[in-house]
């Protein structure tokens, strides 16, 4: 008699290939990369009281000075140190990101959990509602929330959380789906463990890396869409980011007829761009570890 192998089935990847993947999306350079930039921002934001030699607003130079020994950066319109707005920045930007991240990563994650374990009219009405989200005209609704419920980066997170929750979701029912008619989650429902339970112990562990792939993507989004809505001066008027720096920047008429923007504009575009790259390659990172298929990267090291 001939003996039988169980073979993984062709569109499984075996576990040499999902290690191969996994070192390839978190340990090639662009993960290292992304990590990097999005790493200085965050020293930058921890230590900006002590790196930023003046207050925020504070009149520390006349209007337009050049870069110096006293303002490294130069000074805005109306002599505040560009300098100390750009590292305060990094503050607001890191902060939103965290606050919209998470919101967006707790609020879609916790839809697609019970979408895709419970099914049925569950499954039914979340996916409506993910549509009907979808749908809406997602700009005009941050400008009209943020007009309504006033200007602060607490309200820019909630605005962001609730109209940027429906791709989480979508991915994290898709990865639920797939784990449902496994068979220990069919033994763990056989022996009576309740939801919550279930949901807790087996299926977010399970899927942790997609839940961390999703929080980055979040993250990114959040970061642009607050640099947007403060470029539009919809951003908290008592804290500095950088897309107020820009608005303030581009409002200045002279800012073009001097050389101004080489110190105003560019810097905070700058660190703006950094920053998002950072999470975008970190995210690319982190879904190579999510799909070995899309760590056999040149960029991710994989042969």
């Amino acid at each position: 008699m001939t003996a039988t192998v169980d073979r993984p089935a062709a569109d499984e990847p075996t576990e040499e290939v999902l290690g191969a993947g996994a070192r390839a999306g978190g340990g090639g350079w662009v993960g290292w990369i992304g990590g990097g930039l999005v790493g200085l921002v965050v020293v930058v934001a921890a230590l900006a009281p002590t790196i930023a030699p003046y207050r925020p607003f504070e009149l520390s130079g006349s209007p337009l000075e050049p870069p110096s020994a006293d303002h490294l950066l130069g000074t805005n319109g109306v002599g505040m140190d560009v300098f100390t707005q750009l590292v305060l920045g990094a503050r607001a930007s890191l902060l939103i990101a965290v606050l919209a991240g998470l919101g967006t990563l707790v609020v879609g994650a916790a839809i697609g959990l019970l979408a895709g374990w419970l099914g049925g009219w569950v499954d039914a009405l979340s996916m409506r509602l993910v549509d009907i989200v979808l749908a809406l005209p997602r700009l005009p609704l941050l400008i009209l929330m943020g007009v309504y419920l006033g200007p602060s980066l607490t309200t820019t997170a909630v605005v962001i959380t609730l109209t940027f929750w429906p791709p989480t979701a979508r991915i994290v029912r898709s990865q639920v789906l797939t784990l449902r008619n496994r068979t220990h989650l069919a033994a763990a429902v056989g022996f009576g463990a309740g939801t919550a339970h279930t949901l807790r112990r087996h299926v977010i562990p399970e899927i942790g890396l997609v839940l961390a792939a999703s929080l980055v993507a979040s993250a990114g989004r959040a970061v642009m869409l607050e640099a947007g809505l403060a470029f539009l001066g919809l951003g908290d008027p008592s804290r500095v980011s950088w897309g107020s720096i820009l608005r303030d920047a581009l409002d200045f008429n002279a800012l073009f007829f001097t050389d101004a923007w080489r110190w105003w504009l560019l810097p905070p575009i700058a660190a703006l761009v950094s920053f998002l790259l950072g999470l975008t390659l970190l995210g690319m990172a982190v879904e190579g570890w999510v799909n070995p298929r899309l760590g056999r990267h040149p960029g991710g090291g994989g042969s």
